[in-house]
C-alpha cells in the first residue's frame, strides 16, 4: 500500500486534512466449506492481503465512499439508508452502517476511500473484509464523536458485517468471513464453531510447506444465486432430520453415524448429498484440526482433496475451472493436497506445497490450467495475518 499516493487521492476527492486509516484482512478457508450456514465448525485464517479505508469524520449525517480502483463515488444518507438496499458498489459499507444503528451505536458522516489487495470475486472474501473495516472504522468515530470510549467488540463487528451482507445487500452467508477477517492472529488459523460462535486459534506449523492460493480468474456469476438455493436445500434437510432428531440444533450437529443410519429421511437424491457433505465435511475438520496439532501435514494434504471431492460431487458448487485447476494441482509435484476455498463456481484454489515446489507448482498448474480452460490464473502464497485494526504506524 502506498499510503501517501493514497491520501493524495483522499485529498484530491473529499479536500485536505487529516485521516483515520483501519484495515481487515481477507481470508482463506482451509477446510470446512459451505457448512458455516449449518452450524458447522471451519478452519480459515485470515490472510496477509487486505482492504483499507481511509475515513474523516463529517459535519452532516452524509457518507461519501470512494475507491482507488474507481472512478464513481456512492453517497448516502444515514438517516435514509434503506433508499440504498441492493448489489450496486457503496452497499456493503452502507449496509454495515445501518446494522449498527440498529445495534444502537451513535454514527457521524464520513468521507472514505477504500484500497485492496484482496482480488474482487475470488473466494477470498474481499466483500467481507470490506464489511468488517467498515463496522470498526464507523464504530470507531461515532463513539468518539459522542463522548464514549470506543471499545470495539470484534465478534460483535463480525456478526454485524454477516447482518449487513443478509439483510442489505441480499446474501445469505453464513458468519465464517467476517469472522475470520475481524479475529484473525499471525501464524494462527481459527477453529471457529458456526453455531456458537466459539473458537480456537490453532498455530499453524506448516515448516516445509507454504499456502498457495490459485485465482482461476473465472468470474463467480452463478455464486450468489446458487449459495441461496444451496442454503434452501439445506433448509428442506434440516426439517427431515427435525422429524427423527427433534432437538437437533443444526445440521452439522449431526454425526456421520447419525446420518448413516438415516438416509432415506431425504425426499430427493439431492437433499441427501447437500446434507451428506455438510456432516461429513463438518468431520473432516475436526480430523484435519486433530492432523495439523500432530504436525501430520500429509493427512491434512488428503483431507483437503478429500473435500472438493465433496464439494464437487455431492454439493456440486466447484464448476469445471475450479475442477480443473484443484485436480491438476493434487497430481503435481509439491503439491499434499487442494481444494476450492470459498463460495464456488469460480475464484480460488487452496494447496498445500513443499517450498522447494512452489515455483515449479505455478508454473506446470498454470500452464495446464490455461490449456484446459483458456483463462490465465494469478497464484499468491501468503501466511496467516492478523485481523482487523487500526493502522497509526504509516
Amino acid at each position: 500500500m502506498d499510503y501517501k499516493a493514497l491520501k493524495a487521492k483522499f485529498d484530491r476527492l473529499f479536500g485536505e486534512g487529516d485521516v483515520r486509516v483501519f484495515a481487515a484482512p481477507g481470508r482463506v478457508n482451509l477446510i470446512g466449506e459451505h457448512i458455516d450456514y449449518n452450524g458447522g465448525k471451519v478452519f480459515p485464517a485470515a490472510l496477509e492481503m487486505k482492504n483499507v479505508v481511509l475515513c474523516r469524520v463529517r459535519p452532516d449525517r452524509k457518507m461519501r465512499i470512494a475507491a482507488d480502483d474507481l472512478s464513481i463515488i456512492a453517497e448516502g444518507d444515514l438517516d435514509h439508508l434503506e433508499e440504498k438496499k441492493g448489489k450496486d458498489w457503496g452497499a456493503y459499507q452502507l449496509g454495515v452502517c445501518d446494522e449498527l444503528q440498529k445495534a444502537g451505536y451513535p454514527l457521524v458522516g464520513c468521507d472514505m476511500l477504500f484500497w485492496g489487495n484482496v482480488p474482487f470475486g475470488s473466494g477470498l472474501s474481499s466483500s467481507a473484509s470490506i464489511e468488517v473495516a467498515t463496522a470498526i472504522a464507523m464504530a470507531t468515530l461515532g463513539l468518539e464523536a459522542a463522548g464514549k470510549e470506543a471499545v470495539i467488540d470484534l465478534v460483535e463487528m463480525a456478526v454485524i458485517g454477516q447482518k449487513a451482507e443478509n439483510n442489505f445487500v441480499g446474501v445469505n452467508c453464513g458468519i465464517m468471513d467476517q469472522f475470520a477477517s475481524a479475529m484473525g492472529k499471525k501464524d494462527m488459523a481459527i477453529l471457529l464453531d458456526c453455531n456458537t460462535l466459539d473458537y480456537e486459534l490453532v498455530p499453524m506449523d506448516m515448516t516445509g510447506y507454504s499456502i498457495v492460493i490459485g485465482n482461476t480468474k473465472k468470474k463467480r456469476g452463478l455464486a450468489d444465486s446458487k449459495y441461496n438455493e444451496r442454503r434452501a436445500e439445506c433448509d428442506v434437510a434440516m426439517e427431515c432430520l427435525k422429524k427423527v432428531f427433534p432437538d437437533l440444533d443444526a445440521m452439522c450437529s449431526l454425526t456421520p453415524e447419525q446420518f448413516e443410519a438415516h438416509k432415506d429421511i431425504y425426499p430427493t437424491g439431492i437433499i441427501r448429498n447437500r446434507a451428506e457433505h455438510s456432516v461429513y465435511e463438518n468431520a473432516r475438520v475436526l480430523k484435519a484440526v486433530e492432523l495439523l496439532k500432530k504436525g501430520d501435514l500429509l493427512g491434512f494434504g488428503q483431507l483437503l482433496n478429500a473435500s472438493h471431492k465433496s464439494l464437487k460431487e455431492l454439493y456440486e458448487v466447484t464448476g469445471p475451472e475450479l475442477d480443473a485447476m484443484a485436480e491438476t494441482a493434487q497430481k503435481t509435484e509439491g503439491c499434499i493436497g487442494s481444494r476450492m476455498t470459498g463460495a464456488g463456481f469460480g475464484g480460488c484454489t487452496v494447496s498445500i506445497v513443499k517450498n522447494e515446489c512452489v515455483d515449479s507448482f505455478i508454473e506446470t498448474v498454470g500452464k495446464k490450467y490455461t490449456e484446459l480452460t483458456g483463462l490465465v490464473p494469478e497464484f499468491y502464497v501468503s501466511g496467516a495475518g492478523d485481523g482487523a485494526m487500526e493502522l497509526t504506524d504509516l
